[in-house]
């Protein structure tokens, strides 16, 4: 059996779509065009362009069934959170995972939860 081709990297302007359709569920393009509008002053052909792209690349994916489409990402945010994370690290970190966690945390104060769950992570590694 053939691997599927990679999903394409999302662009800003798309992870800003991705966000809203995780928080929302499946939305529509009125949907998601009352939460990114807003932001980003995009006008809704803007936001229904940009969705119609992402839904050709493969990143959304539609129910037609009704008048009014309703779109959905086609992948869990942690699944696109980790591969964007793994090409940042890539490109900026020479693929070092403890050199962007020293980064992202120098100068940070954290929460003392937060503290515990590092502690937690680091003790399974």
């Amino acid at each position: 059996m053939a691997n599927s081709p990679p999903t394409p990297k999302p662009t800003e302007a798309e992870v800003g779509i991705l966000q809203v359709l995780w928080e929302l569920g499946p939305s529509s393009v009125k949907d998601v065009y009352g939460r990114v509008g807003r932001e980003r002053a995009l006008g809704y052909t803007a936001v229904l362009k940009l969705m119609q792209t992402m839904l050709d690349k493969g990143l959304l994916e539609r129910d037609e069934s009704e008048r009014a489409h309703l779109y959905w990402p086609a992948q869990a945010k942690s699944k696109t959170q980790r591969a964007l994370l793994g090409d940042f690290m890539a490109k900026v970190f020479a693929g070092s995972a403890g050199e962007l966690v020293q980064m992202a945390l120098q100068g940070r104060r954290l929460r003392p939860e937060e503290k515990a769950a590092l502690r937690e992570l680091l003790k399974g590694k």
